[in-house]
């Protein structure tokens, strides 16, 4: 059961309430965890551009990809990649991406 509910991610169903609270966006690059924030920041070019947007539920990243057991590198791009050329056509082409991409993902654990 534990499965299925990580692979078809209703786990993330409760980020609704970050989104409805302001914090999140429905679309936009996915939280870091501080531990990579702390190891990219210096070796990473421009990955501090990722935090100066909100945090979103599904992202460039994850409909191209790179979701779960994934390089961290190239999700890093991706969401360098989104930032910069942001843009609501973008964000509309990801949202129409994200629930394909959610029901045939095989990166997702």
């Amino acid at each position: 059961m534990g499965h299925f509910i990580r692979k078809m991610s209703i786990d993330e169903l409760p980020q609704f309430y970050n989104i409805l609270k302001g914090d999140m966006s429905l679309i936009g690059p996915r939280p870091e965890r501080p531990f990579f924030v702390r190891k990219f920041r210096e070796s990473v070019p421009k990955y501090m551009i990722k935090h100066h947007v909100r945090p979103g539920m599904t992202g460039w990243a994850q409909i191209n990809g790179y979701r779960g057991n994934t390089s961290i590198v190239k999700r890093i791009e991706y969401d360098i990649y989104y930032v910069e050329n942001w843009s609501l056509l973008l964000d509309l082409r990801i949202f129409l991406k994200t629930i394909p991409t959610l029901l045939d993902d095989k990166n997702a654990y």
